[in-house]
C-alpha cells in the first residue's frame, strides 16, 4: 500500500491506473477509521482493480473551529488497518495541498435543491457546502468508477447522489456510482462512529439508548398504522405521534440530549405524514458529543 500525499502524484497515479484499464473504487474518509469505514473498504477492494482510500479531515465542512479541532487523527493507525484490508493507496493530503488560500476563505456555492436545508444543513450552517467541496474534488482528481459512502450520515449520501446527477458527473467519468453502503453497529447496536473516540466508557453505554429508542420506533411505526387503519384515520398524527415519543425517550436518558428527531421521505428529506419510503433521522448530544443515527421505515 502507497500513501500520497500531493494531489501530482495521485494524478499521475491515476493515469497509470487508466492507462492499464483498471477501475477504481473510491472510499473518502475523514480518517479515525473503525469497522464501518473498513466494510467500505473492504467491498471498494471487492468490486474494484484499485481502491483508493482519501484520509483527509475536512476543513470548509466544519461551521465549529473546535469540534475541527478535537476531531480525532492518526493516520499511523489509519495506514495500518487499510494495508491489512487490502487498500492500495491513501490520499492524505494537507488542507494547504488540497486548497487554495482562496478556496480556504470562500463559500463553495452549489444547488442543493433544498435538501441542504433540513436537519444537519438547518443546524450546521454551510456544512454541506464543506462537503461538496472536498468530495466533488475527490471525484476530480480520482476519477473513480464507484465510490463507497455509509448510510448512517444519510443527509450527506442523498446530496452526493443529487451532486452527481446535477454535475453530469456519471458522464464525465464515463459512469460514475455511487454506492450506499449500510450502518455498521456494534453488538450493543451503537452504530460505529469516529466520534465515539471521544465518549468515556459510561457515556458509550449511555448511548446505547439511541439505537434501542429507534430500533423501538419500528414496533410503534406498525402499531400506529395498524391502529389508524383499523380507525381509518389520517396517519399523519401517529407520525407525529411516534416522532415525539422517540424525542422523550431518549431525553429520559440522564446525559442524553436531542438535537432533532425527524421523520423524513428518504428521496426529499422533507417531513412526511406516512411511514412509507420514510427514514428517521436523529442527532443528540451524549456529554459533549454529538451523534447522529438513523432507522428505516420501509
Amino acid at each position: 500500500m502507497q500513501i500520497v500525499t500531493t494531489k501530482k502524484e495521485l494524478q499521475a497515479l491515476v493515469q497509470a491506473c487508466k492507462a492499464s484499464r483498471k477501475t477504481i473504487g473510491l472510499v473518502p474518509t475523514m480518517g479515525a477509521l473503525h469497522q464501518g469505514h473498513a466494510s467500505l473498504v473492504k467491498r471498494a477492494v471487492a468490486d474494484n482493480d484499485i481502491c483508493v482510500v482519501s484520509v483527509f479531515v475536512n476543513p470548509t465542512q466544519f461551521n465549529n473551529k473546535e469540534d475541527l479541532a478535537k476531531y480525532p487523527r492518526n493516520i499511523e493507525r489509519d495506514a495500518e488497518l487499510l494495508s491489512s484490508i487490502g487498500a492500495d493507496y491513501v490520499f492524505a493530503p494537507t488542507p494547504e495541498e488540497m486548497y487554495s488560500a482562496e478556496e480556504m476563505n470562500t463559500t463553495f456555492a452549489f444547488d442543493f435543491a433544498g435538501l441542504d436545508q433540513v436537519m444537519e444543513g438547518k443546524m450546521r450552517p454551510g456544512h454541506f457546502n464543506g462537503v461538496v467541496q472536498v468530495v466533488s474534488r475527490l471525484f476530480y482528481l480520482v476519477q473513480p468508477d464507484k465510490a463507497y459512502f455509509g448510510e448512517k450520515d444519510f443527509q450527506q449520501l442523498a446530496i452526493i447522489h443529487h451532486m452527481v446527477e446535477r454535475s453530469s458527473m456519471a458522464g464525465t467519468f464515463g459512469n460514475l456510482q455511487i454506492i450506499d453502503c449500510p450502518i455498521v453497529r456494534e453488538e450493543s447496536g451503537l452504530a460505529l462512529s469516529s466520534r465515539n473516540e471521544r465518549l468515556s466508557a459510561a457515556e458509550k453505554e449511555t448511548a446505547l439508548a439511541i439505537s434501542k429508542t429507534l430500533f423501538e420506533s419500528l414496533k410503534w411505526a406498525k402499531e400506529a398504522t395498524a391502529t389508524a387503519s383499523s380507525a381509518h384515520q389520517n396517519l399523519a398524527h401517529s407520525v407525529a405521534a411516534v416522532r415525539q415519543r422517540v424525542i422523550d425517550a431518549i431525553n429520559a436518558v440522564p446525559g442524553l440530549e436531542v438535537e432533532y428527531y425527524e421523520i423524513v421521505d428518504q428521496t426529499t428529506l422533507l417531513p412526511t405524514d406516512t411511514f412509507e419510503h420514510a427514514i428517521g433521522c436523529v442527532t443528540v448530544y451524549c456529554g459533549p458529543v454529538r451523534l447522529i443515527d438513523n432507522i428505516k421505515y420501509e
